[in-house]
């Protein structure tokens, strides 16, 4: 049975947390395969609302086994503060697995962040200062410090005091600030491995069999295309690899098992942090898009930038990732507009670019060209199948999918799980 990649297609906020619900039903894992405790879905339940920062979503459906993959830093504190609200509000995470490879994020990198954000001044990234960056930069200079490494405390001590001879010179040296002390961290670290000791496997063994015996493993990234690290607007991107491609080396997946990959974009387009950002309003209407669609971020709470959807943007995610399929999220923002632009093209120094530009230089200075479309005024939340939505509606949905290059199989008119319109079977 296939591996399927849930990727969102522009800054994130796509709403990847509510595709992946709607697929729960019919997966039987689903893995958060990069990231941290940077990022978050929110999927709304009837009426209830359940924020997750760190669990993948498929944690809310009953008959799927959640993974933390090897790609995930983790904070273990924020971790376990999740699994005991979760619990709280009845719902189980005794099926949660988290690889033994994911590297922690450790108080020392949650310093660094801040202070280096603070120094960099207005040139700063817009990180979340959740520590997710150095982390990733630890482990890529091989002085990380890893969840299997809790359950050594020899091990865990030596790495923890050699790392910190290091980190300290920088904190104590170059930014004035205090030293850490390796002992107290100590302590909480090997007490929260032994909370989380019964949830770490190896992940990547696990799913190999499972797909073996013919299930469904759905990977599920946090953050999205345009944050990539490779493929993003670099610098101002995250640590990680969101993209399809990541989802590989993040969970210990084959290429070849997987046969799907599913992006998610929004009926416009979000953005949270410094960096460019084409069709960006920041007028009324940037405002009006902001608070009808709730533009607030589930784990930092900061206010998301605003535009209007931008197709050149989803083109890029439709070849970086292989997209077959698209589930376009919050069409019902858009009611009540006589017409909706959409960014087609950008303008480069006075030449017309239909694709994203080569260099962030060009990407700086890109201007969107739009094209301004029928809008609708109809109430659309409740319409129960595409066939229902205003025929202007379903003329924008149409127009996209010939823009963007993939088929769009599902729109979303609300944010409850039962206000989605299937077109095409997803799975």
């Amino acid at each position: 049975m296939p591996a399927i990649v849930l990727v969102g297609a522009q800054w994130g906020d796509e709403g990847k947390g509510k595709a992946t619900d709607l697929l729960g039903d019919r997966v039987d894992y689903v893995v958060r395969y990069q990231g941290g405790n940077n990022a978050g879905h929110t999927v709304v339940i009837g009426d209830e609302s359940y924020a997750l920062h760190m669990l993948p979503s498929g944690v809310l459906s009953p008959d799927v086994v959640p993974v933390i993959g090897n790609g995930v830093v983790v904070d273990p504190r924020v971790l376990l503060e999740e699994i005991d609200e979760l619990e709280a509000r009845g719902v189980s995470c005794a099926r949660l697995l988290i690889s033994a490879n994911a590297h922690l994020i450790m108080p020392y990198h949650q310093a660094m962040d801040k202070v280096t954000e603070r120094y960099l001044g207005s040139a700063r990234i817009g990180t979340t200062g959740r520590g997710i960056g150095p982390t990733y930069g630890d482990k890529i200079a091989r002085v990380g410090i890893r969840m299997q490494d809790l359950f050594d405390p020899g091990i865990f001590r030596q790495k923890l005091e050699l790392v910190l001879r290091e980190k300290n010179q920088v904190l104590t040296k170059v930014y004035n600030r205090r030293a850490i002390e390796p002992g107290p961290i100590a302590d909480e670290y090997l007490a929260y491995g032994e909370r989380l000791r019964p949830y770490v496997a190896d992940t990547g063994l696990v799913l190999g069999q499972a797909l073996d015996a013919g299930q469904v493993v759905l990977l599920e990234g946090a953050q999205a295309t345009m944050l990539d690290v490779d493929h993003g607007t670099y610098p101002f991107v995250t640590s990680s690899s969101p993209t399809a491609g990541g989802a590989c080396a993040g969970s210990g997946i084959g290429p070849t098992r997987i046969t799907k990959v599913i992006g998610v974009v929004k009926a416009y387009t979000t953005r949270v942090g410094a960096g460019p950002f084409p069709t960006e309003l920041t007028d009324e209407q940037g405002e009006w898009l902001r608070k009808t669609g709730g533009e607030y971020g589930v784990t930092p709470g900061r206010a998301r930038r605003c535009g209007w959807f931008d197709a050149v943007i989803a083109r890029y995610s439709t070849r970086v990732n292989g997209v077959t399929d698209y589930f376009l999220t919050k069409m019902d923002v858009l009611s009540s507009l006589d017409k909706v632009p959409v960014c087609v093209a950008y303008e480069v120094d006075g030449r017309r670019c239909d694709e994203v530009p080569a260099t962030q230089t060009e990407f700086h200075h890109a201007r969107p060209v739009y094209e301004y479309l029928d809008g609708w005024w109809e109430d659309i939340s409740q319409c129960t199948s595409f066939a229902e939505l205003p025929p202007n509606a379903q003329r924008y949905v149409q127009a996209l999918e010939d823009m963007i290059g993939a088929p769009i199989v599902a729109v979303g008119v609300g944010p409850r799980r039962d206000q989605t319109l299937q077109i095409r079977e997803l799975i």
